[in-house]
């Protein structure tokens, strides 16, 4: 794993892993560290994992102009969740979870079926509000999918090749650079004020774009770790004399965020349900490369029934995880492959750092002041660091897709994935005149562009 994939994977967006990775570990999967260096080891996945976490409900939140109390509460949430669910993985209960030092987050592969399915609400008289109880419904529904293709992997594998998670990661990736160039330009504020593009969010979007870019360039280990969350801190402190930040939700934060379940309630939709199991399908085979990579760095066996079990018990974490996150209001729950990198660069394996990193996540989560600062990020200064995101999701895709040998029948595959998928993101209004179960399902391109994968690579003859 490069270290570009390292920053990258906010999300997560994993291609498989090696048969093996060399590694010289002080501490290994069962070790238990002195706490001094537990905590400092925990701090650094924490550091490393902490804008990804926080990054997808940003988007989603500016996206669907959700009040600034309802976004911070949901930062909040993302946090906590991503507390609880890495304990669980960590410490495995049953048949659920890992067992590895596999470190959770909000995903970043959930962001264009949340938005589309949200505006929709928004679109026909729904407040914000309306739309996030929706998005937690499909999210919490959607969750059982991944439940389920836990136990029957051998058979998603069978069916989603790398010919279809390469398009469906790639994608991801391109539809979402709409998202990100949004934000750049200043985001819907500045759509809805007419200030959309000002030379100002440029050139501060450039600023962070230029400095996460050169710390990437860089020999040393940590800068390209950390490159994305030092060019979000540069991008900080400059908007502030520019007038562009604004701090006045700090004051009204209650001192404490504690959960509310269902806070918004759990809505259903069929049709924009569709997406989501999609896209669960999909995660729950990514998973599995990246619990894979963590496996074999920590020593462990990536073969065989001990690595079989693992590998449901994670991907079975994941859905359930997935369904804690959709009942206390958030986004759905994955493992971040970053965690890896950080594995290799510490030395330390041990799942019982995991237990740190998890009180940690909670304990930010539970002061709202954390979730205000971020909150109050610009968005230009999002958009600046999410296009390098997205724009690296989309060359993720492009490597598991230069894996597939391209024979004609894979050509044509990918060529009408990719031009079908592309072609509804960027004219939608060619729905328009369709059954509404017809324009909800195929509105993401996402969705579209996998289906149409997913179908033909069952369809096409010649399939290897």
């Amino acid at each position: 794993m490069t270290n570009q994939e390292i920053s990258l994977e906010s999300d997560k967006i994993k291609t498989e892993a090696p048969a093996s990775i060399e590694s010289d570990l002080i501490y290994g999967l069962e070790a238990r560290p002195p706490f001094v260096e537990s905590l400092f080891v925990a701090l650094q996945h924490v550091f490393a994992c902490f804008v990804g976490i926080i990054t997808p409900g940003l988007i989603i939140c500016g996206a669907l102009e959700v009040p600034p109390a309802d976004t911070t509460f949901i930062l909040s949430m993302s946090l906590v969740v991503s507390g609880i669910a890495t304990f669980i993985q960590a410490k495995r209960f049953g048949p659920v979870g890992s067992g590895l030092l596999s470190v959770q987050g909000t995903s970043f592969a959930f962001l264009g079926p949340i938005i589309t399915a949200g505006l929709a609400v928004k679109s026909s008289g729904g407040t914000a509000q309306d739309a996030l109880g929706l998005i937690f419904g499909l999210c919490f529904f959607g969750a059982f999918v991944e439940i389920i293709i836990s136990r029957f992997l051998h058979l998603a594998n069978k069916i989603i090749t790398p010919l279809v998670t390469g398009v469906v990661v790639t994608l991801i990736g391109l539809t979402l650079v709409k998202v990100g160039i949004t934000s750049i330009g200043g985001g819907v504020p500045a759509q809805n004020n007419e200030t959309f593009g000002s030379p100002v969010y440029l050139m501060v979007a450039l600023l962070v774009l230029v400095v996460i870019v050169a710390l990437n360039s860089t020999t040393n280990n940590y800068l390209r770790m950390s490159s994305i969350v030092i060019g979000l801190i540069v991008g900080y402190l400059v908007s502030i004399p520019l007038g562009l930040t604004d701090f006045s939700n700090l004051a009204g934060l209650p001192p404490f965020a504690l959960p509310i379940p269902f806070r918004y309630g759990l809505g259903f939709d069929f049709a924009a349900f569709v997406p989501f199991a999609f896209i669960y399908l999909i995660t729950a085979i990514e998973s599995i490369g990246d619990l894979t990579a963590t496996s074999a760095i920590s020593g462990e066996p990536i073969e065989g029934p001990k690595y079989f079990r693992r590998i449901k018990g994670g991907v079975l974490g994941d859905g359930i995880n997935s369904i804690i996150a959709a009942c206390l209001n958030t986004f759905p729950n994955t493992t971040f492959s970053q965690n890896n990198g950080v594995i290799q660069l510490t030395g330390v394996g041990s799942r019982y750092v995991g237990y740190f990193i998890s009180a940690i996540f909670v304990i930010l989560g539970l002061f709202p002041i954390v979730a205000g600062v971020f909150q109050a990020l610009p968005q230009p200064v999002l958009g600046g660091a999410t296009i390098v995101m997205f724009g690296t999701v989309a060359v993720a895709g492009i490597k598991i897709l230069s894996c597939v040998n391209l024979t004609k029948r894979n050509s044509i595959i990918l060529a009408l994935s990719l031009g079908l998928g592309l072609g509804v993101t960027f004219v939608p209004e060619i729905l328009d005149n369709m059954p509404e179960l017809v324009k909800s399902i195929f509105a993401s391109g996402i969705s579209t562009g996998g289906i149409t994968a997913l179908l033909l690579n069952v369809i096409l003859p010649g399939r290897e």
